[in-house]
């Protein structure tokens, strides 16, 4: 071995080599496999956690509205790292309150958007307790 250097934020080693018969340099990558995440859904099935499916829900609920897609990113790697730190398998539900939460924090309109989705509103009255909740300090 030649050199060895950790890439990507620790998640991979880069290691630069030489053929001990020939001479000839080439490089290997070792990255780090993570387990996967799971979800449990409301019917008490178990999937995969899928971040893109998070993300686009809260693109969803933002669009229009002004807010990064930094500010974005930035709720869904707090999501993901809530899922890391559980042991079990973590509730659809308890996703869903992290990301209501971060979007009341950046904006009430946006999260009101998500809360309907979310929560299944099917009246006008679901909305306007949810919009007296959001107006609560």
């Amino acid at each position: 071995m030649i050199d060895s250097r950790v890439i990507e934020d620790g998640d991979a080693i880069r290691r630069r080599r030489s053929c001990t018969a020939c001479g000839q340099r080439f490089t290997t990558f070792e990255r780090v496999e993570r387990a996967p995440l799971l979800v449990r859904k409301r019917d008490g099935d178990r999937q995969p956690y899928v971040g893109a499916k998070v993300q686009r829900g809260i693109e969803l609920a933002v669009k229009g509205r002004p807010i990064a897609s930094e500010q974005v990113m930035t709720i869904v790697a707090r999501v993901e790292a809530a899922i890391r730190a559980s042991t079990a398998p973590f509730p659809t539900e308890q996703i869903g309150d992290l990301v209501l939460d971060s979007l009341k924090e950046l904006d009430p309109v946006a999260a009101l958007r998500f809360a309907s989705v979310y929560k299944h509103f099917e009246d006008l009255s679901d909305f306007e307790k949810a919009a007296s909740e959001l107006s609560e300090p």
